[in-house]
């Protein structure tokens, strides 16, 4: 297992200077852990008793080996959060889903390849809420000998969004890999008096541009240059919650430090302004910024066809339930449906034509279209069911993901498993199937695998169904994905051999 060096909320790592293995080994092993947090101590389920937990270091086509051992008394699965696993759908992780849970004193060992991917990603738990604590940094170099497509920065950072405090050179520049491992929190990022050009997000490159302050929506990353410009002292690091309607939220304040070397002990702080709470301007403007680079070494395949047109409406709401308090429990669907978790890997029950475990019945459009982002029906109650669509091999996608009001709107940042997409286009209000695709960018769309739904308002993606197997589809904040608002797609085998998922391995957990 390869050690290094972090500190509890904050894991800043100097680069390796040669990695020349194409096989990586880790060893992860859960077990629980006495930790302090504002004088209270209390055991935590932890990777390794670290918080954060170990990160995985690994070049562009490396193969991953990872043996998870679970040595607490908690069901424990782990997601490689942003990872293809192109044919290798056993080892992405998400309970129920694409495997059953390793069970106390069992151990699984996940294997999977980086195929074409570089730049900063995390793993976490991907069972009940335990990715409160287990959680790290994936960092993928590109092969070696290719370089960066940006300035080769002096250092490396990893940030884990946190209390940390970051020590730089006067002139130097710093490659910022910056992580949101919250469970249901949508941040901001900024360092007092310093500017931070965006080269990468969700481990693909994106044109440079310069901005003060980042927003990383729950499992998003960003990867940013920093330049230690500004004069010796002492500078405040801030991670602010965003949150735009009357929901309630944590609206505490993270803080660091930057610290310059040679820094006088007692030196002041020089502040800065944090976004405020609900600044959806901000959130607007970087995300508009973003675009992928789109160059002759890293194209944007964007599909220019598409075979299957879907919108899905996604929010909370209420249902009736007599055992409940007040007669009435919180809900959250995907076009009205709510999913049930099944207790037989979905994967499992597909590979070996399990019936009875889920439907592929899934609707492309809502069953009951009404003013998503207006005054809702009052009697719009969700169905339940284990429901997945069904996608042929290398088929083409456009998804509207339409955000709605029915509870109450709010931004939901949504996560794919399996694929990395497009996001072409995004709106405030309901969206427009005569005059939205118009405005779509089909040129240089940012690529990600988890992209923020504005509040009373639609994201628009695109991806090619190039990867055999079943995938979740989900909000990314922890308190919707319970409550429901989850699916999955099922991809098809192609024609040939390399387009069919790989057989199970034979030590994959059992339910």
């Amino acid at each position: 297992m390869v050690s290094w060096v972090q500190t509890v909320l904050f894991l800043s790592v100097l680069f390796p200077v040669v990695v020349e293995c194409k096989i990586r080994h880790y060893n992860f092993t859960v077990i629980l852990k006495n930790i302090t947090r504002l004088c209270a101590t209390k055991p935590i389920v932890t990777v390794n008793g670290q918080l954060p937990g170990p990160t995985l270091y690994a070049r562009e086509d490396d193969n991953i080996l990872v043996r998870v051992t679970n040595h607490v008394q908690y069901n424990v699965t782990i997601h490689w959060h942003g990872v293809r696993q192109l044919r290798t759908g056993w080892s992405d992780g998400p309970a129920y889903i694409t495997q059953c849970p390793i069970q106390p004193g069992q151990n699984f060992l996940y294997n999977f390849t980086l195929t074409g991917q570089r730049g900063t990603l995390l793993w976490h738990a991907h069972i009940s809420w335990l990715r409160t604590t287990m959680y790290g940094a994936i960092v993928i170099l590109p092969r070696k000998g290719v370089p960066y497509p940006f300035p080769k920065p002096d250092k490396e950072k990893i940030i884990i969004l946190g209390a940390y405090t970051l020590h730089v050179e006067n002139g130097k520049t710093y490659l910022l890999r910056v992580i949101n491992a919250a469970v249901n929190d949508e941040l901001f990022f900024k360092i007092a008096g310093h500017n931070l050009t965006v080269v990468e997000v969700d481990a693909a490159y994106t044109k440079p541009f310069k901005t003060n302050a980042l927003f990383l929506g729950p499992g998003q990353t960003t990867t940013a240059l920093l330049t230690a410009d500004q004069g010796i002292g002492k500078y405040l690091i801030a991670v602010s919650p965003f949150m735009d309607t009357i929901v309630a939220v944590d609206k505490l304040t993270g803080i660091g430090f930057l610290r310059y070397n040679h820094t006088l002990a007692f030196a002041p702080t020089t502040l800065t302004i944090i976004p405020p709470l609900n600044a959806t301007s901000v959130t607007s403007v970087f995300s508009e910024s973003l675009r992928s680079l789109n160059s002759k070494e890293y194209p944007a395949n964007v599909p220019l066809t598409v075979d299957h047109s879907l919108v899905f409406t996604i929010g909370v709401g209420i249902n009736p339930c007599a055992t409940c308090f007040n007669g009435s429990r919180a809900v959250a669907a995907i076009n009205n449906v709510s999913f049930d978790m099944p207790t037989t890997a979905l994967l499992q029950a597909h590979y070996y034509g399990i019936s009875g475990i889920f439907t592929d019945d899934f609707p492309a459009k809502p069953l009951i279209p009404f003013n998503y982002t207006g005054t809702p029906p009052s009697n719009l109650q969700t169905m339940n069911g284990t429901r997945v669509y069904r996608l042929a091999y290398n088929s083409t996608v456009q998804l509207v993901i339409q955000g709605n009001s029915i509870l109450a709107p709010e931004s939901h940042p949504t996560h794919q498993h399996g694929f990395n997409f497009f996001a072409v286009g995004r709106g405030l209000g309901n969206f427009d199937p005569g005059k939205d695709p118009q405005k779509f960018n089909l040129v240089d769309p940012v690529e990600r695998n988890t992209v923020s739904v504005p509040t009373a308002g639609w994201t628009a993606i695109r991806f090619r169904a190039d990867n055999p197997g079943v995938w979740f589809f989900h909000c990314h904040l922890e308190v919707h994905t319970t409550w429901g608002l989850k699916m999955a797609f099922l991809v098809d085998n192609g024609k040939d051999p390399n387009e069919s998922i790989l057989p199970p391995p034979s030590d994959l957990p059992q339910c």
